[in-house]
């Protein structure tokens, strides 16, 4: 599996909308993410971890930390990754399951967390256990 391009939107340090497009690092598979501390850097292995699995990176966090605390309440809270797996792209995209505001009226709203893995092809499917049944499998094939 390559990574193309992962979008981070609302999620972690990031409050906005954050795109790493890892095609500009070269194809090779290796790169070297450096920062200070607190500046991001595992946000991206966690966003790669979220997008494929739903989990964070590490046993320290969980899914429910992902919202930014610095965003506005507006803006959703997802991640998407676009990868390649056996030159075939593949794109996920998941959100935790956050407060938004409500589409009428005043106040808030529960989100809920959702899925959503576009095979090659254009096949969407939305499930979760689907979703995660085709991920592991490609990854168990390597």
């Amino acid at each position: 599996m390559r990574p193309i391009r992962l979008e981070m939107s609302a999620f972690g340090p990031y409050a906005g909308r954050t795109v790493v497009d890892f095609d500009k690092l070269g194809t090779s598979g290796i790169y070297l993410i450096t920062g200070d501390t607190g500046a991001g850097k595992t946000t991206i292995f966690d966003g790669i971890t979220y997008a494929l699995y739903g989990e964070a990176s590490g046993e320290t966090r969980d899914s429910g930390m992902f919202r930014s605390q610095y965003a506005a309440p507006e803006t959703p809270t997802e991640v998407r990754l676009t990868f390649l797996y056996r030159n075939k792209e593949y794109t996920v995209r998941r959100n935790p399951e956050y407060m938004r505001p409500r589409l009428k009226g005043e106040g808030f709203t529960t989100q809920k967390a959702g899925v959503e893995l576009t095979l090659p092809g254009g096949k969407v499917v939305t499930k979760n256990n689907e979703v995660r049944d085709k991920i592991n499998l490609r990854v168990a094939q390597k």
